[in-house]
């Protein structure tokens, strides 16, 4: 574990266990490292070299009020990797990390980057648009930033819910996994997160995607109601020149948490693939 300062003076936390193989781990909003507990674990067991950064604004990192959109989060990632001198690399983002991934590999991978994994990720555009008729309204938008500035405790237990599926009946609700969710969140730096809602939720992927040539895994659960799937993982998987796809009836938008074992099966399979 360690820090890097890059150019602008920001510190980015970041882990680095193992050897082997790297995989570089990019997690959603608002959110940090730790949200990839269960992956980290299961490549390290296997003899990959893993990473994970808290973005900055996030976690440890600093708590910034400049630079808090894309093109600077993947700006980052780029001094991380060649920092750390990252070859054949596979570069795996969740949500909003799946942004930041689709960025960094379309401007910055060439020669370094191996394949990609898109995971419940926002891309190609989330905010509905005359060119995204199936997109969400601004005004979801609005609500979050609303709910983020002025009510972010709370609003950060009650996102929980729809984020793991557990307000869908049946579902087995874990207080340990929703704690967790908030003591990341809380981590991070509010005015940050407030930005980043913009970076998730405006930023157009689409020609950051039709760049990408490595091999990418695009994975989505069809029941996620926080990156809803049909104006997500399949569009992306359209406009990539390599994709594969992996779509769960049924799975949350947090899947590599609620269903690890078949997300990290399925990663696995992939990466060696």
């Amino acid at each position: 574990m360690g820090t890097i300062t890059v150019k602008d003076g920001t510190q980015i936390y970041y882990k680095d266990w193992g050897a082997g193989q790297p995989l570089c781990f990019h997690h959603g909003w608002p959110l940090s490292a730790d949200d990839w507990d269960g992956q980290m674990m299961f490549f390290l067991e296997r003899g990959y070299r893993v990473i994970a950064h808290d973005r900055r604004g996030h976690g440890r990192s600093t708590q910034t009020v400049t630079g808090n959109e894309m093109d600077t989060y993947a700006a980052d990632v780029n001094e991380l990797v060649e920092k750390l001198d990252l070859r054949d690399a596979i570069h795996i983002g969740h949500s909003t990390g799946g942004g930041e991934v689709a960025r960094y590999v379309a401007r910055y991978g060439k020669g370094r980057v191996a394949k990609a994994v898109l995971i419940s990720a926002v891309p190609p555009i989330m905010v509905k648009s005359e060119k995204n008729p199936g997109g969400l309204p601004i005004a979801v938008f609005d609500q979050i930033r609303e709910d983020t500035a002025n009510h972010r405790a709370q609003f950060y237990q009650d996102i929980t819910l729809p984020f793991y599926g557990y307000n869908r009946p049946g579902a087995a609700i874990s207080q340990g996994v929703r704690d967790n969710w908030w003591r990341q969140g809380m981590m991070g730096g509010i005015k940050a997160q407030y930005d980043c809602i913009k970076a998730f939720s405006e930023t157009d992927f689409t020609e950051d995607l039709k760049k990408i040539d490595v091999p990418t895994l695009v994975m989505h659960g069809e029941d996620d109601q926080i990156v809803p799937f049909a104006d997500a993982g399949p569009l992306s998987a359209k406009l990539l020149k390599n994709a594969a796809t992996k779509f769960y009836p049924g799975f949350p938008h947090g899947m590599p948490t609620t269903n690890a074992d078949q997300i990290n099966r399925d990663l696995l399979a992939f990466i060696k693939g």
